[in-house]
C-alpha cells in the first residue's frame, strides 16, 4: 500500500465521493440538456387556438419543418394533411393525452379567449383554469419549451406612461379593462412558472397591436369606413404585422430562448397619420360624447367596442422591444405602410 494511500484521511474519501457525485451529476445534466436540446429542435409543437387566424398562419409555416399538433374546439377548415388536429376543449382530459402520448417539444399557447360579450365565468375558466392545466402538463411531461402570446395591452394605456415601457413595467392594464384581467393573470402565471421550473424554457411575448387578417379590436377599428377619434387627443401608436408576430414566435422556439419580450413593429406613428395612410374619414368627438355613445351602442349590441377601450386612442401605451431585437434577433420585416394596409387584406387567408 502506498504511503499516501495508507494515510489518506476519511475526509479525503468523502471529498472524492462528493467530487465523483458532482461529475456524475454534471454528466447527467449535460446528457439531459443535450436530450432536451435535440427534442426541442426536432420534436412536435403543440399549438392551442390553432384555428384562429394567427394560429393558422403559424401552423402553415411550422409544419414545413416539423410535426405540428393543433388543439382547438373550433373546426380547422382546409387543414394541411400533415398537421395533427384535435378538436377538443383544452380543459378536458383528452387534451392531456396529447402530452402523455408524445414527446412534445414545445407548447405555443394562443388559445386565449377575447370576447367582451362572452360569459365572464366561462371566459375566466377557459383562460385561467385551462392555462393552469397546460402548465401542469408541461411540468409533468417535461416539455422543454413553453411560449405564451400575451400582449402589450397588459401594461395599459395611461396618461402617466413613459414614452416606452420595458418588460419590467408594472402590469396595470386590468385597472379599467376587465377583459384584460385574464390576460394579466395568464402573463403572471407564466412568469411564476418561469422561476419555479427553470428546466422548461419559458417565453412570454407581448406584441403591440397586431394588424392583419386577424379579428381583433385594433384591426376592426382601423377597418371602419368612418373612424371615430377623440378631440384633443392624437396619441402615438405602435402596430405590428401578424407575420412579424409569427416570426417572433418562431424565434422564441429556438433552443436557449427564454424570458419576457416586448414585440413591436415599425416606427411608431400618430393615430392621425395612420388613418391618413389608410385613407379613412374621421369623426372627431369629445371624449364624454364618444363614451356615452359607445356605451349606448354597446347596450344595444350595435358595437363590439367596450367604452373603456377608448383609452387606447386617448393615451400612449408603447413598448421598448430592444430586448427582443438583441436576444432573439427579432427584426420586423414589414414597414409601416404594409403593416397598416394589412387590415384590408383578404380575410380568408
Amino acid at each position: 500500500m502506498a504511503r499516501d494511500e495508507a494515510f489518506q484521511s476519511p475526509d479525503s474519501d468523502d471529498d472524492e465521493r462528493r467530487q465523483g457525485d458532482r461529475r456524475q451529476g454534471s454528466r447527467r445534466l449535460s446528457d439531459s440538456a443535450s436530450f432536451f436540446s435535440e427534442r426541442l429542435a426536432e420534436g412536435p409543437v403543440v399549438i392551442t387556438g390553432i384555428c384562429g387566424r394567427l394560429g393558422r398562419r403559424l401552423a402553415r409555416q411550422l409544419h414545413r419543418d416539423r410535426h405540428v399538433i393543433g388543439v382547438d374546439r373550433r373546426p380547422f377548415h382546409d387543414r394541411p394533411k400533415d398537421i395533427e388536429f384535435h378538436q377538443i376543449d383544452i380543459r378536458r382530459k383528452k387534451a392531456q393525452d396529447i402530452f402523455r402520448n408524445g414527446e412534445v417539444a414545445a407548447l405555443v399557447h394562443l388559445g386565449v379567449m377575447h370576447n367582451p360579450r362572452g360569459n365572464s365565468e366561462e371566459h375566466h375558466s377557459w383562460n385561467v383554469a385551462g392555462f393552469q392545466k397546460m402548465l401542469e402538463w408541461v411540468r409533468r411531461y417535461n416539455v422543454p419549451k413553453l411560449v405564451l402570446i400575451s400582449s402589450a395591452n397588459v401594461y395599459g394605456p395611461r396618461p402617466d406612461n413613459p414614452q416606452f415601457l420595458t418588460e419590467e413595467a408594472p402590469l396595470l392594464g386590468a385597472g379599467a379593462f376587465s377583459e384584460i384581467r385574464d390576460l394579466v393573470e395568464l402573463d403572471m402565471l407564466a412568469q411564476s412558472f418561469f422561476w419555479k421550473h427553470p428546466q422548461t424554457e419559458t417565453v412570454v411575448l407581448r406584441p403591440t397591436h397586431i394588424l392583419g387578417t386577424v379579428r381583433n379590436a385594433p384591426s376592426n377599428y382601423l377597418r371602419l369606413k368612418v373612424v371615430p377619434t377623440l378631440m384633443g387627443f392624437d396619441p402615438m401608436i405602435q402596430v405590428v404585422h401578424q407575420d412579424d408576430v409569427v416570426q417572433a414566435i418562431r424565434l422564441a422556439l429556438r433552443p436557449g430562448a427564454r424570458g419576457i419580450f416586448n414585440i413591436a413593429g415599425p416606427t411608431p406613428v400618430s393615430l392621425s397619420h395612420a388613418l391618413r395612410t389608410l385613407g379613412r374619414a374621421t369623426l372627431p368627438l369629445p371624449h364624454m360624447v364618444a363614451r356615452r355613445g359607445i356605451e349606448r351602442l354597446w347596450n344595444l349590441r350595435m358595437t363590439s367596442f367596450p367604452a373603456p377601450e377608448l383609452d387606447y386612442i386617448r393615451y400612449v401605451c408603447m413598448v421598448d422591444d430592444s430586448r427582443a431585437r438583441e436576444v432573439l434577433g427579432y427584426e420586423p420585416r414589414f414597414d409601416l405602410t404594409a403593416t397598416l394596409k394589412a387590415v384590408d387584406e383578404e380575410r380568408w387567408v
